[in-house]
């Protein structure tokens, strides 16, 4: 088993009497159904239903003082931590950004010997592992708790990347994309039995209309990795972009259509002028069923 102490992610706390309530009437997961050792993947999104901020939660136990504890890139932790105290209003909740003495580690490739108490399995995928909140000075002692080598925060992104999970700032931008261009239809965070929610009159209109057109998607390299942001080329035609690439593979935010189109006619897709192709071409044609975890 591998674990990779994560320098990009911080925390926010939100605790009260209020709390459960309150993040259910903002976010997109159901945080009814969160309880200690259970996380859920969710999104703070715009009026316009954009995604201000992803983010993976779980409930701290009592005997971490309780509350909901939010794993967020740690560049948007303290902007969430404003906009949820923004909303705040009359509810008696707390929200603190924590990320100067609480951190993210995250083990993969095998079960924890022992689950510590703010352990839990990653909801988007069940091959990304598990993510544990530990302060930094103890990620070393935590890996050898669970039984897993200590790796630098690099091996886990290429993992992510094998596994086809985007990372906001880099396989899209946050303020500029819905929740199913970064397919978070598909990777539970998206809860569309639950009540209202910030934005949640768009996202329920693109699910059940179907329009959405952009998506990301897995693909395959060679022996190259063009940078983040090159132009993705179905034939002449620019089809989309590349986001992040490592050890063969990579992420790219396409137009499908226009991406299905050029397969269709036969035409390859290029990146910096070479070759690379899609990991799985359905991901371009028929989407996979909606579920929520």
């Amino acid at each position: 088993m591998k674990a990779a102490f994560l320098p990009d992610r911080g925390v926010v706390k939100v605790s009260g009497e209020d709390a459960r309530s309150f993040l259910n009437g903002l976010v997109t997961t159901d945080i009814t159904l969160l309880e200690p050792g259970l996380g859920r993947f969710g999104a703070l999104l715009t009026p316009q239903g954009k995604i201000t901020a992803d983010f993976l939660i779980t409930e701290a136990p009592a005997g971490h003082g309780g509350g909901f504890l939010i794993d967020t890139p740690r560049a948007l932790a303290q902007n969430l931590a404003d906009k949820l105290g923004f909303y705040k209003l009359r509810a008696k909740v707390a929200v603190e950004n924590i990320s100067g003495s609480m951190g993210v580690l995250a083990a993969w490739d095998g079960e924890p010997a022992m689950k510590p108490d703010l352990a839990f399995a990653d909801p988007r995928l069940e091959a990304l592992g598990w993510r544990i909140l530990v302060p930094e000075e103890l990620k070393q002692k935590v890996a050898d708790l669970i039984g897993a080598d200590l790796v630098d925060s690099d091996a886990y992104e290429a993992h992510r990347i094998a596994m086809g999970v985007p990372r906001g700032g880099l396989d899209f931008m946050y303020s500029d994309a819905f929740p199913h261009e970064t397919n978070m239809d598909r990777l539970h965070g998206v809860d569309f039995d639950k009540g209202c929610y910030v934005g949640q009159e768009v996202v329920s209109r693109m699910q059940h209309r179907g329009t959405a057109r952009t998506r990301i998607v897995r693909i395959t390299l060679e022996d190259f990795s063009p940078e983040t942001g090159v132009a993705v080329l179905g034939g002449d035609k620019q089809v989309g972009a590349m986001g992040s690439t490592a050890s063969g593979h990579g992420l790219a935010l396409v137009r499908i259509d226009r991406v299905a189109d050029a397969l269709d006619a036969g035409h390859s897709l290029t990146a910096g002028g070479l070759a690379i192709r899609l990991t799985d071409p359905n991901d371009v044609r028929t989407p996979p069923k909606q579920t929520v975890a």
